[in-house]
């Protein structure tokens, strides 16, 4: 599961209204693939869609026989953050059930982050990916990756696109904030 950093959607801080509705959405969303027998899911813990993903996915394990799954593409990921997700960040690696480095050593340059979006798509049968080709962000790199990669094997990419999101929310607002 991949997409948008928060910055890119304009989302500053966990009291953004927009947040609500798009943790709603990933949370139905991760829910169908529980139904149909999802065993784990595996983040690289970007800021964003993913550690909001995490946090549906430790959540949703009160519940459901589900498993997170945190490979983090450089030692000393995240140490630099912000206060605010940084906690976010610290909470998710403590309560997944794996954490790892794809590269042990810290920051060197780009392509320990290329290796671990490699490594996810190497050992994983699919993605989830929130982009929308209307708004071009850093899921784009990713996106560019799988492709090349379904070139020569067999990959499921499942997309969140905007005129989805809008759809669930209208329709949330529908069935929760009637008049």
């Amino acid at each position: 599961m991949s997409g948008y950093r928060s910055y890119e959607l304009g989302i500053f801080n966990d009291k953004d209204p927009k947040l609500f509705y798009i943790k709603a959405y990933l949370k139905s969303r991760l829910l169908e693939y529980i139904d149909t027998g999802i065993e784990w899911v595996l983040i690289s813990a970007q800021m964003g869609t993913e550690l909001w993903v995490g946090e549906i996915v430790i959540e949703l394990r009160e519940t459901y026989d589900i498993k997170l799954g945190v490979l983090l593409p450089h030692a000393g990921y995240a140490e630099n953050w912000k206060e605010g997700n940084r906690a976010v960040f610290d909470q998710v690696i403590a309560k997944a059930d794996y954490s790892n480095f794809t590269s042990s050593q810290p920051y060197q340059n780009p392509s320990q982050l290329k290796g671990n979006q490699q490594f996810l798509i190497d050992h994983t049968e699919g993605c989830l990916l929130f982009y929308d080709s209307e708004k071009e962000g850093k899921p784009k790199f990713l996106l560019d990756m799988i492709n090349r990669y379904k070139e020569t094997q067999s990959y499921e990419i499942d997309f969140i696109e905007f005129d989805e999101l809008q759809s669930f929310v209208t329709e949330y607002e529908e069935n929760h904030f009637e008049s």
